[in-house]
């Protein structure tokens, strides 16, 4: 007899809980368009968060580069007094780095949106270029007087 309400019981329990948590399709399709719904949301914020991020990197070098451009005029106007060869030297050098500069500008400006990996490996690149070139800059500011 103990054996048989406890069968019934367990039966009655199990059945109980099979029953509670079917769902009806009218539901799952609730639950799947919330899940979607949902997703596009967060996707529309990754992309605007995506793209607040190239615009402001675009910013931050388009700076960068017209501080290059300044140290150009700079270093142009303080040249003007030194003689006829160091004078040329120097102004080689000028077109040189004023040619790499209006390169890494193009670069920037030819930039499409293409993925967020991308992306980052573009800036990673970008950002070392212009790390070295803000070097080059900067060696070729310094007076190597000995």
């Amino acid at each position: 007899m103990k054996k048989s309400i406890l069968l019934f019981t367990a039966s009655t329990l199990l059945t109980g809980a099979i029953l509670t948590s079917c769902s009806t399709p009218a539901e799952k399709v609730e639950n799947a368009e919330t899940n979607v719904t949902e997703a596009n949301e967060e996707l529309d914020q990754a992309n605007d968060e995506y793209l607040a991020d190239i615009t402001s990197y675009r910013t931050m070098t388009d700076d960068k580069i017209a501080a290059n451009e300044k140290s150009i005029a700079e270093f142009e106007a303080r040249i003007a007094n030194e003689k006829k060869e160091a004078k040329a030297d120097y102004q080689k050098k000028i077109d040189e780095l004023n040619q790499k500069n209006t390169d890494m500008k193009k670069k920037m400006d030819d930039y499409t949106a293409d993925g967020k990996e991308n992306w980052e490996n573009f800036k990673t690149e970008f950002s070392h270029d212009m790390d070295e070139l803000g070097t080059a800059f900067k060696d070729l500011t310094v007076k190597n007087t000995k």
